[in-house]
């Protein structure tokens, strides 16, 4: 099991990531995708639900036309780890490039 991710630990991880942001309301990070249309977003959607099955590690999401909310947090230990960061990485190589 990971370990959550504090201190300084932390901050050097989430500076790794872009357009990645900490959840202020929980121990969670967030981004925001953008796609041309419904379609596009949900083939990125069916991308991640593949890597989630495969990890084990799946995330919370919201679907809008275009848009596709990703929230990350480990629940077995209610907070961001490096299995977050780790998939993180992984959506953004399979994200839009403008949104990478």
């Amino acid at each position: 099991m990971s370990d959550k991710l504090v201190g300084a630990k932390r901050q050097t991880a989430l500076k790794e990531l872009h357009g990645w942001s900490e959840v202020l309301e929980r121990d969670a990070i967030r981004k925001t995708y953008h796609f041309p249309n419904f379609p596009a977003a949900w083939g990125f959607m069916s991308q991640v639900a593949l890597l989630a099955e495969r990890a084990d590690h799946h995330p919370e999401w919201f679907n809008d036309m275009g848009r596709v909310e990703v929230i990350l947090y480990t629940r077995t230990v209610d907070g961001v780890t490096q299995a977050d960061v780790d998939f993180a990485h992984r959506l953004d190589q399979i994200a839009p490039v403008h949104d990478r």
